[in-house]
């Protein structure tokens, strides 16, 4: 692995704070019988293992069942195979009776946020998340967000380590690949922290399995995707943008996005596509002196029902299709990113001629 240097010196690695933190979410649970620990919708390896850590920790020191679940699907095939090779005991939240569990939790989202299906009104006793906090998250019991952290699964590995724990080697692999592809292996968006719980986990990680959920097989939508979205993509100056229309997988746009900033010369990348009657976009910038979060928050605004989440370097959101159909709307959303680049109604250039 490359030296690395953080951008700024993290907010709170220090294990006398995780385990301050650990006392509260135990004194929060003690009590309960079942827990149900919720990831955003379409589940990331970063949401995964801070969910299956949380659950981990639930069990082992507050005596409480628990029980991960998570809303949409699980599409991109590297997540697919996070979950098929370590055998990760995890569930859609269709097959979950909700009726049968006390205490609620969610990670790497937050209530007001939207990217979830824990179903409305229901009160949320944990909230842990990396990302910007919402005020709604304090009413939570327990609630430990925002800070600099690349990826909420640091925040859950501090607290393993805190417990005193050895993590099971499934647990750590996950976690490992959680911090490792959030931060694009501790090269984006990073603090002390990241580092620190990289290399704790790695011993305990299995590398075989890391390499078979890296180099997964893909199926041929994959490659048609690709295909599609090199096509449609369209260049306007340090900008670059893809509406890849109807999708296999919603999780294929943050994948594209990604993807799309490597374009030589590109300092932002958007990808928007549908999928189950929404619109799903995924920004992505590598320039520090922006914000890919407040960008596609002000991308959401005045738009009813659509849910918006990120930091820095990348951000996603999504939106329920109106009747028109999703082309009049992706348009309406292009348009506006562009604006904030001053771009206007210039025509892009397309990638492939």
């Amino acid at each position: 692995m490359a030296s690395v240097t953080p951008l700024r010196p993290p907010p709170h690695d220090d294990l006398a704070i995780a385990r301050a933190h650990l006392r509260r979410l135990y004194d929060v649970a003690r009590g309960h019988k079942r827990a149900l620990v919720l990831t955003h919708d379409n589940p990331d390896p970063d949401s995964m293992a801070s969910a299956l850590a949380l659950a981990f920790l639930l069990e082992r020191g507050a005596g409480v069942r628990a029980q991960v679940a998570y809303g949409g699907i699980i599409g991109r095939a590297e997540n697919r195979a996070l979950v098929r090779v370590l055998k990760l005991a995890a569930v859609p939240l269709s097959r979950v009776d909700i009726g049968a569990f006390d205490l609620f939790g969610l990670v790497d989202t937050q209530p007001s946020i939207g990217n979830h299906s824990l179903p409305p009104g229901l009160h949320v006793d944990l909230v842990i998340d990396h990302h910007p906090p919402r005020v709604q998250s304090q009413a939570a019991a327990f609630h430990d967000v925002g800070g600099e952290f690349g990826a909420t699964s640091t925040i859950l590995a501090s607290y393993v380590r805190a417990a005193g724990l050895r993590p099971p080697r499934a647990l750590a692999t996950a976690l490992f690949y959680g911090i490792k592809s959030d931060t694009r292996d501790l090269h984006r968006e990073f603090v002390g922290a990241d580092v620190d719980n990289y290399l704790w986990l790695f011993p305990f990680a299995d590398k075989a399995a890391l390499a078979s959920i890296e180099h997964p097989e893909l199926p041929s939508e994959y490659f048609a995707a690709y295909h599609s979205a090199y096509e449609k993509a369209r260049l306007y100056g340090h900008a670059v943008v893809v509406d890849l229309g109807e999708l296999y997988a919603p999780d294929l746009v943050a994948e594209i996005a990604e993807r799309m900033l490597s374009l030589e010369g590109m300092k932002w990348s958007l990808a928007l596509g549908t999928y189950g009657g929404q619109l799903f976009l995924s920004v992505r910038t590598s320039d520090r002196r922006m914000n890919a979060g407040r960008l596609v928050r002000r991308l959401m605004d005045g738009r009813p029902g659509g849910s918006a989440g990120g930091h820095g370097a990348m951000a996603g959101a999504r939106l329920p299709l109106p009747k028109a159909g999703a082309r009049r709307l992706s348009a309406a959303v292009v348009r506006d990113f562009l604006r904030a680049f001053d771009v206007g109604r210039k025509k892009g250039v397309k990638l492939v001629p």
